[in-house]
């Protein structure tokens, strides 16, 4: 009887696992929070530019609804050429053993919060065409979305934890920090009970919603490095900037994914708040971040 249970255990795992990109599942509920709390007239305004999807012609990438826009910046990525320019839009790589600064990471605006920026100016320009809005609001929900997810906002030199070999449950010894960051933290705590849209949601106050979606893109930016000093480096690592030993590597234990979850939840709930900010302030105000210096 252990053996079985052991096995159905195992499977559930197997089951449970994302199949392609293990960031999708959050992509898209970054994506539901923002849909769900954005004003009405933005849902109006939203509704009409997706419904112009087809001007970008990747039929296999659609966007006909936010959540479906949110991995449009993922989906696209085997397309090639077409759109090989935005590789290294989606991350930032701020060292999280220095002083936090944006400067080298942000070179040139090539990097995940100066395209939030941008995007959103795109976004809030009633004129431009309508196939660049639709390309701008793809971008800034999932940019958005990665970087409320801490190994896309900071690293030390490792490719933003893809060097750190990590062991985690069936994926022990095929895994690594920033994969595990990508999918199967953040799954796991915003399917933890209370699970889904409404329970990451239930009981937040309107004021701690505001606390949350309040700041600029580069607060957030801070905050992403700080979470990956302190919740993701720390965690494996204990010393954020420890050296792995020859062939170590650190194991991430139950005990330390639960005491994850808690603050794994609160930043994907601040990351769909926030882009329900952007969205109102870009289609109803008209309102988006000033352009930064260049390596600012």
């Amino acid at each position: 009887m252990p053996i079985l249970r052991m096995l159905a255990a195992l499977l559930a795992l197997t089951v449970a696992a994302p199949a392609a990109a293990y960031w999708e599942y959050t992509h898209k509920m970054v994506a539901s929070i923002a849909w769900s709390e954005v004003k009405p007239e933005t849902r109006v305004r939203l509704r009409a530019i997706l419904r112009d999807g087809g001007l970008l012609e990747t039929a296999e990438c659609p966007t006909a609804t936010l959540e479906q826009a949110s991995l449009w910046a993922d989906c696209i990525k085997p397309l090639g050429d077409r759109f090989s320019y935005q590789s290294s839009w989606h991350y930032q790589n701020v060292n999280v053993c220095k002083p936090f600064s944006l400067k080298e990471a942000c070179k040139d605006g090539n990097c995940v919060s100066a395209q939030i920026e941008r995007n959103a100016r795109l976004l809030a320009d009633p004129k431009l065409p309508k196939r660049e809005r639709v390309i701008a609001l793809a971008y800034l929900v999932h940019f958005v979305g990665d970087l409320a997810q801490p190994m896309h906002g900071g690293d030390r030199g490792d490719l933003g934890g893809n060097q750190v070999p990590v062991a985690y449950g069936v994926v022990a010894g095929r895994t690594n920090l920033h994969g595990i960051w990508d999918g199967w933290i953040p799954e796991r705590a915003v399917t933890s009970p209370p699970g889904g849209l409404k329970g990451l949601l239930s009981g937040v106050s309107p004021a701690e919603k505001a606390r949350l979606a309040g700041g600029t893109v580069e607060d957030w930016s801070r905050d992403a490095w700080e979470n990956s000093r302190d919740l993701a480096y720390t965690s494996i690592l204990g010393d954020p900037c420890r050296k792995l030993g020859k062939d170590e590597r650190p194991v991430l234990t139950e005990e330390k994914l639960q005491a994850l979850i808690p603050p794994v939840r609160r930043q994907v709930l601040a990351g769909g708040l926030r882009l329900a900010r952007m969205l109102d302030d870009a289609l109803l105000l008209g309102k988006a971040p000033e352009r930064r210096r260049s390596g600012s």
